[in-house]
């Protein structure tokens, strides 16, 4: 691996996040185009159903591509879907040389797309900035490989680890620039979930108002469906965007909350509650690749306790709540430190007034 490689394919990586959370059910993609040490095209995937982004740097390299080393972060499709094969264009373009990212686990390319260029004459090399490129694609990587979604969960804390006051209140625990990463975050995911204790005490919107973006499908945990029709989940065209995961199976009690526009996915029951294994089934084969977990303690600490959790995003403020608040997992029994659930991959930064921490649970398989 040269430096030149390295350079430019940091420069297909930010391309490709420049399409987070636009590309579903797609990965987001970049590419770059080099000849005689210039970039004459460059291009992303910005749509799903759109030009992937070998074929938006093409176009911009016109007849320059012609003996030109391409630089792209997944390797180029070989299949026909909504568009024609990466590879194929690549292939007409008289390309020289093609660096990839990473390979596609997608089982309609799965090397394909790297072999066909092979057999063209096309020279190639995978991994370039692997860890970098899997990470941006991280819930495509796994919806593909495993059907479920990645799961993301966040919470804001006080530095004594508590999300809200003895009373409940949690209004604001982090500072603005914090609820706007948050919001980001929603913006970016194709589902967020609540459980019903979080829908009954603080009656969430659960769209995306601090940045622009499309609200994210709203999921709501209630095992013996209680929520009230009156919620704002469940108001006007809101309804039409939630789901409420039940394992009540009674159509006369589904008959209020159909009544709304919202849906019901009725799930298995483990303990008399919500099967989370069975729902994070269901939730893929809806499509969900990414689910943005909101809380509340009950439903994350199930969450976590299960493996079900990939990543964790906790805001910390400079405040002190005391040890009557309430604690982000509802988890008990862990009496010795040996057997408490270990997180890595640790990263901090400051965000506002508030340090923002990102970490993994140990008992999920990391994607990077």
């Amino acid at each position: 691996m040269i430096s030149a490689d390295i350079k430019y394919m940091k420069r297909a990586l930010a391309l490709a996040k420049k399409g987070l959370g636009k590309t579903h059910p797609n990965p987001a993609v970049g590419c770059v185009i080099v000849r005689d040490g210039a970039v004459v095209g460059e291009g992303w995937h910005k749509r799903a159903g759109g030009h992937h982004a070998e074929v938006n740097a093409l176009e911009m390299a016109g007849s320059q591509a012609r003996g030109a080393d391409v630089y792209v972060t997944l390797e180029p499709c070989s299949h026909t879907g909504k568009t024609p094969p990466c590879s194929d264009a690549l292939i007409r373009s008289g390309v020289k040389r093609v660096i990839a990212g990473m390979g596609d686990p997608n089982p309609r390319v799965n090397g394909g797309g790297l072999l066909a260029l092979q057999q063209a004459g096309i020279e190639t090399l995978c991994g370039v900035l692997e860890k970098e490129c899997r990470s941006i694609n991280r819930p495509f990587l796994k919806f593909i490989t495993t059907g479920q979604p990645y799961v993301t969960y966040k919470c804001a804390m006080t530095l004594d680890g508590k999300t809200a006051s003895v009373t409940g209140d949690s209004r604001w625990i982090s500072c603005l620039a914090s609820r706007r990463v948050v919001h980001r975050m929603r913006a970016n995911s194709n589902a967020i979930m609540v459980g019903v204790g979080t829908i009954l005490s603080d009656n969430p919107l659960l769209t995306v108002r601090q940045v622009k973006g499309p609200d994210p499908l709203r999921i709501i945990v209630d095992s013996t469906l209680r929520t009230p029709e009156s919620v704002a989940v469940l108001t006007g065209k809101m309804a039409g965007g939630t789901i409420i995961a039940t394992t009540e199976t009674n159509p006369k009690i589904h008959a209020r909350i159909l009544k709304s526009g919202a849906r019901i996915l009725v799930c298995s029951a483990e303990n008399d509650k919500v099967d989370l294994r069975d729902l994070w089934n269901k939730l893929g084969g809806l499509g969900i690749q990414s689910l943005l977990l909101e809380g509340g303690s009950q439903l994350a600490g199930e969450a976590l306790r299960h493996g079900l959790i990939d990543q964790c995003i906790f805001f910390y403020a400079p405040k002190v709540v005391g040890s009557d608040g309430f604690s982000p997992f509802a988890i008990t029994g862990v009496t010795e430190m040996a057997r408490s659930i270990k997180f890595n991959d640790l990263s901090m930064r400051r965000v506002g007034t508030d340090i923002m921490v990102t970490a993994s649970p140990e008992n999920v398989c990391s994607l990077d």
